[in-house]
């Protein structure tokens, strides 16, 4: 248990600048977090880490000043009319913040196109040692772990991974047995995971899943996920990041530093208990 890498989302505490999410991770008692230099829609509120050089300085500085790590950087969409040369200045930034992993959503309806981008982002990733990471999630053209496992495979890099998520395994009906089977396989291709839980059965609406995992998740022991089956058929020990927004929360005026110890209290208990 001592030994097991626990990040801090950017989702989980998406209010807080760079430098105030790295300080609310030492003092809540994670060894990592993630950073999201480009934000997951047009609405969120966003601190701009790629073109902001001072805020790059001072998440820097706190990073040397708690020796807390970047797990991963996000996140990247691989779109119909994407250049993946464009995504060279993420790269870089990643690297120089030390992450090992990126976060990548697969929005192009064209699968084998898709899969052509994904390794060609594998091949650019490499040397810079970051390994991305194809994150399924049922509203995005990569919706369930079958697809995510299948476009992987096809692009047949290396350094490329599968990215699983509590929450889009549990609403994208994503079979426990399929994941057993892939991680014993290849298990290269799960680096690390991403922990929360959910209430409920499966919304037949679209846009209700949405709402759900961008505002409504869950921490760890706190739902109906089967946490426990997740993190077992996952290959043993690897990295968690913890991504668990929780609107209603932040509504009453809950902090992010209650709000991201209560996270990581929850999911060490829940690993004690497998």
């Amino acid at each position: 248990m001592s030994d097991q890498i626990f990040s801090l989302a950017a989702l989980t505490v998406l209010e807080l600048s760079p430098p105030d999410m790295v300080e609310v991770a030492a003092r809540a008692g994670y060894s990592h977090l993630g950073l999201r230099l480009e934000p997951a829609t047009a609405q969120e509120h966003h601190f701009p880490l790629m073109t902001d050089a001072q805020l790059r300085r001072q998440t820097h500085q706190r990073l040397k000043e708690t020796g807390i790590k970047v797990l991963d950087i996000e996140i990247l969409r691989l779109k119909p009319e994407t250049c993946v040369q464009d995504f060279l200045a993420y790269l870089e930034v990643g690297a120089e913040f030390g992450a090992t992993e990126l976060l990548i959503a697969g929005n192009d309806p064209h699968e084998s196109r898709l899969a052509d981008n994904f390794a060609a982002l594998c091949e650019m990733a490499a040397p810079f040692g970051l390994h991305p990471h194809l994150e399924f999630m049922p509203w995005t053209d990569v919706r369930d772990l079958s697809q995510a496992w299948r476009i992987v495979q096809s692009a047949a890099h290396p350094n490329g991974s599968v990215l699983i998520d509590a929450f889009h395994f549990n609403r994208s009906a994503s079979s426990l047995e399929e994941l057993a089977a892939a991680t014993s396989r290849a298990p290269q291709r799960f680096r690390y995971a991403q922990l929360c839980d959910v209430a409920g059965p499966r919304p037949e609406d679209m846009d209700e899943i949405l709402r759900q995992a961008r505002h409504e998740r869950r921490f760890p022991g706190d739902g109906d996920c089967d946490l426990r089956g997740l993190l077992n058929a996952l290959p043993a020990g690897i990295p968690l990041s913890l991504e668990i927004p929780t609107q209603q929360l932040l509504e009453q005026g809950v902090s992010a530093l209650d709000r991201a110890t209560w996270a990581l209290e929850k999911a060490r208990q829940v690993l004690k208990s497998r």
